[in-house]
């Protein structure tokens, strides 16, 4: 027995109970229970029934009067003599048996272990390993040994798998049985008989879809409650040969480069088994059963029968491409279970493996001189570079890669190997200049994408020289620079010297004129001799205009020259506008509200605005109108240099009132604006004001002379 069951069994034993103290003469008392605890018994066949296969040894010190005994297993028991022997003939019995034996003097546990069953089960130790994870609970009474049933089962239904033994079972203790096959989904698989303990599963299992279960077992009192356990007990599904082995793929494909030594590993065959991998179920071992076409003779290949690699047979010298009848050969390719015993199942897959070129033939330009004709500032293809390759087309000994060995310092063009016809695509990827260089010559290098074999090398046939003709196109003029800055004063007078364009033509192999135009001026300020290129003010230059953004005002020019045909080049020419005094200041907002109370803090705050920059705008001067007695009622002083505050003086009845204010710019000369603020003379009680929705008072003036020369007459 291995140690790892013995520390497992050790602690899953009832505990013993031991008789204290020493016989006269120093003997040992006697141990109540089984007096050995550990048995083996070894399967030569069926057990047949009543047959005895051991005889336990159990004693309780008092004469075994009325002992019982109960196995695990219910195909066995143990007769009055203590042998344990089959109820029936037993065939498929569990690997290990546990037997109860309890009378009024003992209760206590044995194992036997049942060794050289046929059948590929789980082993032992793999159950027992199991059961080490499980959390039982030490110091128990309810114990649950683990249980095996094989997939598949036939009926009849439902078939007894083992018992669930509780020492001393009390008559009013049930045993109840719970968990996923039981209670809980997939439910319904196994009971528990309340009585006895008899563990039974009702239908056949499937090993592929759950290989084992986890259970409870407790006993419960008259009331439901629990007594003892619950104590996990383990079902374990053992597997059939149900499963057919399966390829992943129907069609498997590979490649061997032609001449390859004997024993070159073209492939691996893998098939899945769904049964067990402990077992020879899914022990698989493959072959191969066909070869098409079987020539230069039936077994050029041969595959490794456990690891599925397939590998060449045929001598390298017979491995060639050019003399054998085909490139590709399929091989049918079976893969067995059972380790390829004649009762395993089998699957099939087909292989189709090709015959690779070797590069043994270096390709050749078929002209000993190309040339292109490339119109300047074009791009994109100008012309195709063909060739011959004797070897495998669409393979790496085939494929073409061009490359430019000499004549393109500055990197103008490239090339791109067409798919189809394994052609040089040369490309003009940066423009031509004609009157740069109007002639290059390339030297242009073709290889293949795999190297050559050794013995072959590359020949003069695989360079050429390419001319490429450079033809003269009538560019457009070019501006310098473009954009063109300027800077100028808004309004300076109409005629005014703006800026002089200069735009010059590209050709400088030929004499052409050009002449100049206005292609956009939104505001319709500028004019442009068409000759000289001079630009000179149409109308006042506002900077102020919508047409200006961030003080810019952008115009558009086209200069054509005298070409057949004409070609045409646009220039941008930007003003940058500086300010003038040129617009008066007003104040913002149109409408204030104040209290109808005079103190300190009854203010009202408006401020300055100016379409100028500064120096042209703030700080503002905001001051009364020169109507006389305003003085007397409203006082406006400075807050900032944008801002000033009124305030009143006297308290006026709600109304709204009409105030002539003077607001003046920083400009020099500084401009002035007359404006009127209406201001709302509002009642204010706490935090709300109550302002008169009326028009504007339209005797405020006489109000407040009227109220003036009441004021004089009192004092």
């Amino acid at each position: 027995m291995e140690i790892g069951v013995r520390v497992l069994m050790a602690f899953l034993l009832h505990q013993i109970v031991y008789v204290d103290g020493m016989e006269e003469g120093g003997r040992e008392a006697c141990v109540p229970g089984f007096q050995v605890k550990n048995y083996q018994v070894a399967y030569n066949g069926p057990f047949l029934k009543d047959q005895p296969l051991i005889q336990v040894e159990f004693d309780d010190c008092a004469g075994n009067k009325n002992a019982t005994f109960d196995v695990s297993d219910p195909s066995f028991y143990v007769d009055a003599d203590l042998n344990l022997a089959p109820v029936r003939d037993v065939v498929d019995s569990q690997p290990v048996l546990f037997i109860h034996g309890v009378s009024a003097h003992a209760d206590d546990i044995a194992q036997v272990e049942i060794t050289g069953l046929p059948l590929q089960v789980n082993t032992l130790r793999d159950i027992m390993r199991l059961e080490q994870r499980l959390p039982y609970r030490s110091k128990r009474s309810l114990f649950a040994p683990p249980m095996t049933v094989t997939e598949n089962q036939r009926g009849p239904f439902p078939r007894v798998l083992g018992r669930v033994i509780l020492p001393g079972t009390p008559r009013s203790h049930f045993f109840r049985l719970t968990g996923p096959g039981s209670d809980r989904d997939p439910k319904g698989i196994f009971s528990i008989d309340i009585e006895t303990g008899e563990v039974s599963v009702s239908r056949p299992l499937d090993r592929e879809a759950i290989d084992a279960y986890m259970l409870e077992v407790s006993t419960t009192d008259l009331a439901g409650n629990i007594a003892e356990g619950p104590v996990m007990l383990v079902i374990t599904v053992i597997d059939q040969n149900d499963n057919r082995p399966i390829f992943k793929e129907a069609q498997y494909t590979g490649e061997v480069l032609e001449g390859s030594p004997t024993g070159t590993t073209v492939m691996t065959m893998t098939a899945f088994d769904a049964d067990d991998p402990g077992t020879d179920n899914a022990a698989l071992r493959y072959s191969i059963i066909r070869q098409s076409p079987n020539k230069p003779f039936p077994n050029m290949f041969h595959i490794d029968a456990e690891r599925g690699d397939i590998v060449t047979v045929i001598s390298p010298a017979l491995l060639d491409r050019e003399t054998l009848p085909t490139t590709t050969y399929e091989l049918e390719i079976v893969a067995k279970d059972m380790a390829g015993s004649e009762v395993g199942l089998t699957g099939t897959a087909t292989a189709t493996i090709t015959i690779t070129d070797k590069n043994d033939h270096a390709p050749e330009f078929t002209h000993p001189l190309f040339e292109a004709h490339v119109p300047e500032g074009s791009t994109g293809v100008v012309i195709n570079l063909s060739i011959d390759d004797r070897d495998d087309p669409a393979t790496g000994a085939w494929r073409a890669i061009y490359s430019i060995i000499s004549g393109d310092p500055t990197h103008s063009f490239e090339f791109q190997t067409n798919p189809d016809s394994n052609e040089g695509m040369l490309s003009v990827v940066k423009p031509l200049n004609y009157e740069a260089t109007a002639f290059h010559t390339l030297l242009v290098k073709v290889e293949n994408e795999d190297p050559l074999v050794p013995g072959v090398s590359y020949g003069p046939s695989s360079t050429v020289a390419v001319h490429v003709i450079v033809e003269d196109v009538n560019e457009g003029p070019v501006f310098f620079p473009d954009p063109l800055h300027v800077t100028r004063n808004e309004n300076i007078p109409v005629g005014s010297f703006v800026a002089t364009l200069n735009a010059t033509d590209p050709d400088t192999r030929t004499i052409q004129s050009i002449r100049y135009a206005i292609l956009r001026d939104p505001a319709g300020w500028l004019g442009v001799n068409p000759v000289r290129g001079t630009v000179n003010t149409s109308a006042a230059l506002d900077r102020e205009s919508p047409y200006v953004h961030d003080n810019k005002y952008t115009a558009l020019f086209v200069a054509v020259d005298n070409g057949i045909p004409p070609a045409s080049g646009t220039g941008t020419l930007i003003i940058h506008l500086e300010d003038f005094n040129d617009n008066a200041p007003y104040v913002v907002p149109s409408v204030a509200q104040v209290c109808e109370d005079a103190h300190d803090m009854n203010v009202a705050i408006v401020g300055g605005w100016d379409k100028d920059l500064p120096p042209n705008a703030a700080p503002f001067k905001i001051e009364l109108g020169k109507q006389p007695g305003l003085d007397k009622t409203w006082k406006v002083s400075r807050v900032n240099a944008t801002h000033s505050q009124i305030m009143l003086l006297q308290s006026l009845k709600k109304a709204n009132y009409q105030l002539p204010l003077l607001i003046t710019d920083s400009g020099m000369p500084p401009l002035s604006n007359n404006t009127e603020v209406k201001v709302q003379v509002c009642i204010c009680k706490k935090n709300k004001k109550i302002c008169s929705s009326a028009h504007s008072h339209f005797s405020s003036l006489l109000v407040m002379l009227a109220t003036l020369l009441l004021v004089l007459l009192c004092l």
